[in-house]
């Protein structure tokens, strides 16, 4: 997709985030691996750091068979969880206080996931992460009726993005950083990262509302039940283990 409208000032450097887990329970599950970078206005990556975690828990196959790592390789080759949590809430949270905008595809699973394994290991959470830049919630808002899936890889694709390695963390962090740049020069986004990211909060909860409908409609859900729209972290139980 050509360049149209020119890039926003504030995304010629922005932050880019993604975790790799043991499951999608952002209450229960863990993290194994973990990748916070930063881009320049081309998309370049300019800074990066990634992290593999020994869970403390077996990697389901079923999450090994997505980001290829299995428990053997994360007891022998990963850190401490709880430092790696440690450093990967560190990092996101000196990015927020040098106002840098974070771009996180499907943002309250991430951070929702973290901030739990924070809680878990009795770190202070970011409970309240701002400018947050979620690609899936804007695609979704800006262009509503498109037909298709809105996985990353499909959302990529759509916006002449390359993604190879999908799934894996460092790969899908700076593709969705690239599809939110795509974003904006496609779309007259609201003027400030701040704005965008109050926009954001009810973009979800309408989304998520919409969802639930379907959902409820083709008896996937219970007509009592609702998808969790809070966004980007996302109320969650109190961690286990």
């Amino acid at each position: 997709m050509p360049p149209g409208l020119p890039l926003p000032a504030w995304l010629n450097r922005v932050g880019v985030f993604d975790l790799e887990t043991t499951g999608v329970d952002v209450s229960t599950d863990r993290v194994v691996t973990a990748y916070v970078g930063v881009l320049d206005e081309r998309g370049r990556q300019v800074a990066a750091r990634s992290w593999l975690a020994d869970p403390g828990m077996p990697i389901p196959a079923g999450a090994t068979a997505v980001h290829g790592i299995s428990t053997e390789q994360a007891r022998r080759e990963g850190r401490a969880a709880h430092e790696v949590v440690a450093e990967v809430t560190a990092a996101l949270r000196s990015l927020f206080d040098q106002g840098v905008p974070v771009v996180a595809y499907n943002a309250s699973y991430d951070f929702s996931l973290l901030a739990s394994e924070a809680a878990r290991h009795g770190l202070e959470p970011l409970t309240d992460p701002s400018p947050v830049i979620d690609p899936l919630v804007i695609d979704k808002a800006y262009d509503r009726f498109r037909r298709g899936r809105r996985t990353l890889e499909v959302v990529a694709t759509h916006y002449a993005v390359p993604l190879e390695s999908a799934h894996e963390a460092s790969a899908d962090a700076i593709a969705a950083g690239r599809v939110a740049q795509a974003l904006a020069r496609q779309y007259d986004l609201p003027e400030t990262p701040a704005e965008l990211h109050t926009h954001q909060i009810g973009w979800a909860r309408s989304q998520a509302a919409s969802l639930t409908e379907y959902f409820v409609s083709i008896g996937r859900l219970d007509p009592d039940a609702s998808l969790d729209g809070t966004w980007p972290v996302r109320s969650t139980e109190a961690p286990v283990g």
